[in-house]
């Protein structure tokens, strides 16, 4: 499976769902690449590679702001997460 970059020097929050309201489950260490199975809709967050309302589910109840992965897309680039 592609895998995508997290942007450079940044400790990325993962969140148990798309959007800041849900809990942290973990933090990606720096220069981590990520696999993205699904996207969803959620909050929208500025970060290193523009503003976006895009999460990317990166493993099973784990999600992480599209703002700050390296997809080279501002829009989707994976089936949305059903």
């Amino acid at each position: 499976m592609r895998t995508y970059a997290v942007a450079p020097g940044v400790r990325l929050n993962v969140r148990s769902g798309p959007g800041t309201s849900y809990g942290i489950v973990r933090v990606l260490p720096e220069g981590m690449r990520v696999p993205i199975f699904c996207q969803a809709p959620g909050t929208t967050v500025s970060g290193p590679y523009g503003t976006s309302n895009i999460w990317d589910n990166i493993d099973n109840g784990e999600y992480v702001s599209d703002a700050y992965v390296q997809t080279g897309s501002d829009g989707y680039v994976a089936s949305r997460c059903g």
